[in-house]
């Protein structure tokens, strides 16, 4: 009873929920500024960019425009402005700081699996992108550079290396799930019940998270070959794992968000404590700045509170995705998504506070129609 009454519950809206999920309805954790930059559309139009020719030594003089540029990462967020991305939120100071980290607890044999699978995946991730970060011992006196070299700190390339080689594979999961969600619902020709769009949302979001990162040093040949590997077994594990159970698969994500978020929250705490030197006051990537709609004087720290606030939206949806029936039951977040200190403090929602959840969505929609009408 408790299924039909979630998926029953206001049968003849769900078509307006699905249709307006993402970015008519803004999240309640948006600040007003945010809201109003994501609900306006962009009209700034792009300049004109003289053409340039490559060297004259060339045999062939190949015209280059801002279309053939090789660094396609760092032309775009210049000439682009405006909602050139799907919907995200936008963090107020106070929201950044309202993260905790906290772990949902294993009930099942199935999270058993999915948790020791991360906790698996975390160990091999530790050893290839070199991260160690011992505890310090109380009253040291050493400086930075010897903790670095006694292995109890990262340097600015090591905490790229974890973060890029991180984000390349935390964006994986929400397309597979999109792609799979999406060939279901073309194949049985029914609605997905708006999980679709959600999922589009974090593989965009993760994505963004490296190029912005991917900013701030170009990467080895090396390093990308080894991504390549991994992204190639990871896609394709994820893609079969998706297929026999989509809870656990959400579960599995949840728990990597955990890892996600502890991860930054100690490059928070370096960063503050001044043992990531290189990273003090270095200004924010342009592409950061419209993402997040940060200010013009932002910092790396800014951007890396952002993520981290990011990665617990995740944590929080597909915990909370996991708890509930992945084939029949509506997406809790098609309409609007819970403020940052709900997601932050607390690990998911159980099924029956998704249906109220659902519930209260459906009253503000009816709310807001009556305003309009």
């Amino acid at each position: 009873m408790l299924r039909a009454s979630f998926i029953q519950l206001v049968p003849a809206q769900r078509n307006a929920a699905l249709r307006i999920a993402g970015a008519s309805f803004i999240h309640t954790s948006m600040p007003t500024s945010g809201r109003r930059a994501l609900m306006s559309t962009s009209t700034s139009s792009s300049s004109q960019v003289p053409v340039q020719s490559v060297a004259e030594g060339d045999k062939k003089s190949t015209p280059i425009s801002q279309l053939t540029k090789p660094d396609g990462v760092s032309t775009v967020p210049t000439m682009v402005r405006g909602d050139w991305v799907l919907f995200h939120p936008v963090y107020t100071p106070e929201e950044v700081k309202a993260v905790e980290v906290i772990h949902q607890e294993t009930k099942t044999l199935a999270d058993k699996v999915a948790h020791r699978f991360v906790k698996l995946m975390k160990r091999t991730f530790d050893l290839v992108s070199r991260y160690k970060h011992k505890e310090i011992p109380a009253g040291s006196t050493m400086s930075v550079e010897q903790l670095r070299k006694e292995g109890y700190l990262l340097d600015e390339n090591g905490w790229l290396n974890r973060i890029l080689f991180l984000e390349t594979t935390a964006a994986v999961p929400g397309m597979v799930a999109a792609t799979l969600r999406h060939l279901t619902s073309l194949r049985l020709m029914r609605r997905d019940n708006g999980w679709i769009h959600t999922c589009l949302e974090e593989a965009e979001n993760e994505r963004m998270h490296l190029m912005t990162f991917m900013t701030l040093r170009d990467s080895s040949i090396w390093f990308r070959a080894l991504l390549l590997g991994a992204q190639g077994v990871f896609y394709n594990l994820f893609f079969l794992s998706y297929i026999i159970s989509p809870r656990v698969c959400h579960r599995f994500v949840g728990y990597l968000e955990e890892e996600a978020i502890a991860t930054y929250t100690l490059c928070i705490k370096d960063l503050e404590d001044g043992k990531i030197p290189e990273w003090t006051d270095k200004p924010a990537p342009e592409i950061a700045i419209d993402y997040w709609r940060l200010p013009p004087d932002a910092t790396l720290l800014d951007v890396i509170y952002a993520v981290r606030s990011d990665e617990t939206t995740h944590r929080f949806v597909n915990h909370s995705l996991a708890n509930l029936n992945t084939k029949t039951d509506v997406n809790p977040f098609a309409l609007r998504e819970p403020d940052m200190y709900t997601k932050g403090r607390k690990i998911s929602f159980e099924r029956s506070e998704a249906e109220n959840y659902v519930r209260e969505s459906h009253s503000i929609m009816k709310e807001n129609k009556k305003e309009d009408a």
